[in-house]
């Protein structure tokens, strides 16, 4: 090896160092922070829902519809994330059931929000950020977009 070579070998062997060091740090994220992908695949779902809830803006209030253009306040959200690409059971009491619960400060656009009484689930939204939830009130109402008007609300995210 001539001089000019001795020189450059350091360089090379940092450089390797730093390429496998990179790699790992990319790799083993993955191993680290399992949690991290099933939530992004999750809100990817939810913002969908979401956009889907938005465009039946203004359909129709149906006791026990679910869609494709009139909605009661379950069959809005079962109608929504089941376009998305998930399934909910058919009542939001149920909805409620098979949701991972979440606290109002961690709440994300997409998560459900459910009113309710006591233990009992009354209601169903899809929370659209800024305290405003998408939903089908109502008899004689249409989807849209709203303020929450109580405090007797519990998140849930869609799994």
């Amino acid at each position: 090896m001539t001089a000019h070579m001795h020189a450059h070998v350091p360089t090379l062997i940092a450089r390797a160092f730093t390429t496998s060091a990179l790699t790992f740090a990319v790799v083993g994220a993955g191993l680290v922070a399992p949690g991290v992908a099933p939530e992004a695949h999750a809100a990817a779902y939810a913002t969908k829902a979401l956009e889907i809830a938005a465009s039946k803006r203004g359909a129709p209030y149906k006791y026990g519809a679910s869609g494709p253009y009139r909605f009661d306040c379950s069959g809005l959200t079962l109608y929504s994330f089941k376009q998305a690409g998930k399934s909910l059971p058919r009542s939001a009491q149920s909805q409620y059931s098979r949701t991972r619960h979440v606290g109002s400060e961690s709440r994300l656009r997409g998560d459900l929000v459910f009113f309710h009484r006591g233990n009992h689930v009354y209601h169903v939204g899809i929370y659209a950020g800024g305290d405003k939830i998408w939903h089908s009130p109502t008899p004689g109402s249409v989807v849209r977009l709203e303020r929450i008007w109580s405090k007797g609300v519990w998140y849930g995210r869609v799994k």
